[in-house]
This record gives C-alpha cells, structure tokens and sequence, in this order.
C-alpha cells in the first residue's frame, strides 16, 4: 500500500512537473486564428479561405519569420466560428519551429472537418478567441487575435466591446476583412465592412488589418498578415510594440 502510495505520488509531482515545464515554455507569439465558417461563405469559398491558411503556415516566408524571432518558434490556435452558439477550437495549440512542424499542423488542418452555421457574432468570435490564452500553456511578450469574416455582427455582443475588454488584457485584435461585391441572403454587398473592421474590430499596439478583395485574393492576404505577425514588424520596417 505504502508502495502505491509511494508510486501514485510520483506520478502526481511528474505530472505536476510537466504542467509546470509547459506552462513556462517561452515562445515569441502566441496566436490564435478565428475563421468566420457563416452561412454567407459559400462551399468554394470556404475551401479557398481553409487553402489559404494550409498554404500560409507552410510558406517559406512564414517560416523565414518564425525562425528570425529570439525563441525561432510560435505556438498557434485555429478556431472556427459563426453565431454565439458555434465558436469551435479546430485545432488546439501546437508549437511551430520548424517546416516540419508547420507542416503537420496544416495537414491536420486540411482533414479537419468543415461546417457552415448561421448569423455573424464576431463579438463573441473575439471572447471565444481570449479565452485561449488562459489555458494555453506558454508565455510569451505578445498575444494576438488574428480575426477573418466577410461580413459584421448581427448576433452577439457588440464586437467593440468584447475587443477593448481583450486590449486591456494586453491582447492585440488583427483584422482581416473579405470585401464581397455580391449580395448576401438578399441584402445589398456591404461595401464598408473595411471600415468596420478597423473602428470596432482591430485593437492594441500595432495592430492591422489586411483587407482581401475576395476569397480568390484571401491566401495572398493571409500570408502578408502572418508574416507581418510572426516578425513584429510593421510596413514600415519599425518594431510592432509588445
């Protein structure tokens, strides 16, 4: 019993051990990428917006930059969501520091399954998004919610509340807008969801946004936001502040 005992209680401080290690692993960027999976995308273009992140992270100028920084690795969350009753973790933190590693993450992406949900909550997309970092097991100077949708809240908390409350934190909210020219279940293209974007979604220190014309120029615009993420640099060549 004494033995038991003995051995259950090792096993106890080990494992205590191992939360702890992870707990303290640094890393330069932690990122949490939130898709917005609404009914408005429709299945191609659901499929171009998934390539899209599956061929960013795999880029070679992705990498270049995740191998630049002090720690050469990031830790990275993929999160789908829709209406405040569908925010999904897709895929839970994984440490990238290498191809190979960016690699298996973008396969596992690519089987993931993929559904469409009603409404647009990206106030509650945002919440969803922060609580990610309570748990994630890393430290690191900066916490970013990169945040992509082709349309605006219509269900949920207002996303400009949700986003100050995530700034205070010392979160930062990148934005990455899909313009659409078309109509959306009858209502007319909303031609200033840029506009949007940057007065109630995007927030902190150096944040962003990148705007994508349409889901065929979506990848292209993922790996220009990701790049300019993962370096902490900002167009201008200056540091992003932490």
């Amino acid at each position: 019993m004494k033995r038991r005992t003995a051995l259950l209680g090792s096993l106890a401080a080990a494992a205590a051990a191992s939360t702890t290690a992870r707990a303290q692993t640094p890393v330069d960027l932690q990122l949490v990428l939130a898709v917005d999976v609404s009914r408005s995308i429709d299945e191609v273009e659901a499929e171009l917006q998934r390539r899209g992140y599956i061929e960013a992270l795999t880029n070679e100028r992705i990498i270049d930059a995740i191998l630049s920084g002090e720690n050469k690795r990031i830790a990275v969350c993929y999160t789908e969501w829709a209406g405040t009753h569908y925010q999904v973790v897709v895929l839970d933190w994984a440490v990238i520091d290498s191809p190979s590693a960016a690699r298996r993450f973008a396969d596992k992406l690519a089987e993931a399954p993929r559904q469409s949900q009603s409404w647009t909550a990206v106030g509650a997309a945002l919440a969803h998004a922060g609580q990610r970092f309570d748990n994630s097991g890393f430290v690191s100077k900066r916490r970013v919610i990169d945040v992509s949708g082709d349309g605006r809240t219509n269900d949920g908390p207002p996303a400009e509340l949700v986003r100050d409350r995530l700034v205070e934190q010392g979160i930062v909210v990148n934005g990455l807008p899909v313009m659409m020219n078309r109509t959306n279940f009858g209502r007319p293209p909303d031609l200033t969801l840029d506009k949007y974007y940057e007065e109630n979604v995007i927030g902190g220190p150096g944040s962003f946004m990148i705007v994508a014309d349409n889901f065929d120029h979506f990848g292209r615009a993922v790996r220009t936001k990701l790049v300019r993420e993962i370096s902490g640099v900002d167009v201008r060549g200056r540091p992003v502040p932490a």
